[in-house]
């Protein structure tokens, strides 16, 4: 029964899980007792040992909504997921630590592929992992490109920068725009020059099958775990929170149904 009511409330609220357990089973659990049997868990992250190997992860945040007082302007908050590719997911609130320690237990490639958007909260937790020479660092392809064309401007320009970026040439990219003054490609040109180390020559990346040049994996995995922490009208108190995402990804990465 334990199981059920975790494996119900991992994708429902407590309250919907109180009256679909009732349907499944005929018993009665209620609504407070499934937030108490979650609380009460210690769910464990997998790890990946010999001979499995984390060959690519990426990194992404999430928005959480934290329950305030009534009347008062809802608060929002951010909590941070890695997505280790083909093998699990881990998700924490206010914890980047306990993620990194996660990822560093590991059996990781050499090098380990990194994934992540231009946030800077993701590459702090990117530069704790493994070592800086054991790392390939690949900035969002997919972002990247959104970014280019919001620039705006000759379609023509953008299709050439775009071509020099696919190819890894940010310097090239960059002289597209020389001598423009607007805003947004001094934001632009600022975001390419801080990611230059991470801008790589994608076309040969993606041809030869070395390895992925977007991080649609943690995208895809956030909005799983979106899918329970932002059921409509949820609001959390900010001590639930980690346990809340924990139950979540064990969910996700099936340990609740072994």
């Amino acid at each position: 029964m334990e199981k059920c009511c975790l494996l119900v409330s991992a994708n429902v609220s407590y309250q919907h899980a109180e009256r679909d357990i009732e349907t499944l089973t005929g018993l009665r659990v209620s609504h407070a007792t499934q937030q108490r049997l979650v609380q009460r868990q210690h769910f464990e992250l997998p790890v990946a040992k010999e001979p499995e190997l984390v060959e690519e992860l990426s990194v992404d945040g999430g928005k959480v909504r934290l329950r305030t007082e009534p009347g008062q302007a809802c608060e929002w908050r951010d909590y941070k997921a890695v997505r280790l590719h083909g093998i699990a997911t881990a998700a924490m609130y206010r914890d980047n630590d306990g993620l990194v320690e996660w990822v560093n237990r590991q059996n990781l490639a050499l090098p380990v592929t990194c994934l992540g958007d231009g946030h800077d909260g993701i590459w702090n937790i990117v530069e704790r992992i493994s070592r800086c020479e054991s790392r390939r660092e690949i900035l969002d392809w997919y972002h990247l490109k959104e970014n280019l064309y919001k620039v705006g401007g000759s379609l023509n320009r953008l299709k050439r920068a775009e071509s020099d970026l696919w190819r890894g040439k940010a310097e090239e990219a960059m002289g597209r725009f020389e001598g423009w003054k607007a805003e947004q490609v001094k934001r632009f040109c600022q975001y390419l020059s801080k990611h230059k180390a991470r801008i790589v020559n994608y076309g040969y990346l993606q041809a030869e099958q070395v390895c992925s040049v977007g991080s649609g994996a943690v995208e895809s995995a956030v909005k799983q775990i979106d899918r329970r922490l932002k059921i409509s009208g949820a609001q959390w108190k900010v001590e639930n929170v980690p346990r809340v995402l924990a139950h979540r990804t064990a969910y996700l990465n099936g340990l609740l149904t072994n």
